[in-house]
């Protein structure tokens, strides 16, 4: 535990569990702990949590690890990690609300049995509060055009609702607080026939697992797409640039470091193959992004989050 953390923390209805690996709980399978990790039993549990916890102490939301890479040397904050207090899905009156740690797949799924339109959620990996966060989108249609407002927990404790104006979503992007924990979404979505909803996600099902690596250990796309985009995030078909193709143009598909690869099947997904470290992960990004910038002068982006501190800075 790092010296400016404090030894005692506030009192729990929830899980409070000191240095607690996290690489278990990121789909990339690595990175190392966190000085704590704290599963509220409900949304008055976590707020009071926040409010008497210590100001200068760094809070984290956590959601399903699908888009993130924790770094070997671990994370020195309080991890907040949201669980089954947090993940009822409603649909009421053209509206599905969907707390922060529903699975996008079934909010998809339960919007289109009720004869609502979600169904780019299908294919996304994680959960609501992390599609929230960065105006996840596929198929031409982004978080931003179908939701209304967000309720969320500030770093002091109180309970807020804001709305979807407020946030300011762009591509891959949204502006919230420091340290606030979304905890549920309401969505406004078009209607549909149901079983048409259901045939269509299947379809994207079908689609995505032909072209993308589904089976193996990856976080999604590694990259932005570096051109494009519109401020809310749709795409601009004229100019869109895709990370994959300049990616292979610079020759780096299938390229490996350590148990870290650019996957052969979709050159922008990259995987853990056996083994891989954090940094494996990272430097082989890095190394991307060098040899696509040198190829032809395009700067990508990051479009995984990489959190924590390297073994060389913990040491």
């Amino acid at each position: 535990m790092t010296q400016n953390m404090p030894s005692s923390m506030p009192p729990v209805r929830g899980t409070l569990t000191p240095n607690r690996a996290l690489a278990d709980l990121t789909w990339l399978r690595v990175g190392g702990p966190a000085d704590w990790l704290f599963q509220p039993a409900d949304a008055q549990d976590l707020a009071d949590f926040l409010a008497a916890l210590d100001p200068s102490v760094a809070v984290f939301p956590m959601g399903v690890g699908s888009n993130l890479i924790v770094r070997d040397g671990g994370l020195r904050a309080v991890v907040v990690r949201l669980g089954r207090g947090f993940n009822a899905i409603e649909v009421q009156e053209g509206r599905v609300v969907a707390g922060a740690a529903a699975l996008d797949a079934h909010v998809a799924r339960k919007a289109a049995d009720a004869g609502l339109d979600l169904t780019f959620l299908r294919t996304i990996p994680g959960a609501v509060g992390g599609a929230v966060r960065m105006n996840a989108g596929c198929y031409g249609h982004y978080v931003a055009d179908v939701l209304q407002d967000i309720q969320i927990v500030t770093r002091d404790g109180h309970l807020e609702t804001v709305s979807a104006a407020a946030l300011d979503l762009r591509y891959r992007q949204s502006s919230l607080p420091e340290g606030a924990v979304i905890i549920s979404a309401t969505f406004r979505a078009p209607s549909g026939d149901p079983q048409t909803l259901h045939d269509k996600m299947a379809e994207q099902i079908a689609k995505r697992d032909a072209s993308q690596p589904t089976r193996d250990r990856s976080a999604g796309s590694t990259f932005r797409n570096p051109a494009g985009f519109s401020s809310t995030g749709r795409a601009d078909d004229s100019h869109e640039l895709k990370a994959w193709k300049v990616i292979d143009d610079a020759g780096m598909r299938g390229a490996t470091r350590g148990g870290a690869q650019m996957s052969p099947m979709h050159s922008n997904f990259m995987i853990n193959i056996g083994g891989a470290t954090a940094a494996d992960l990272e430097e082989l990004g890095e190394e991307v992004r060098n040899r696509v910038f040198e190829h032809s002068k395009i700067t990508l982006e990051w479009e995984i989050k990489r959190v924590g501190e390297r073994l060389a800075e913990k040491q």
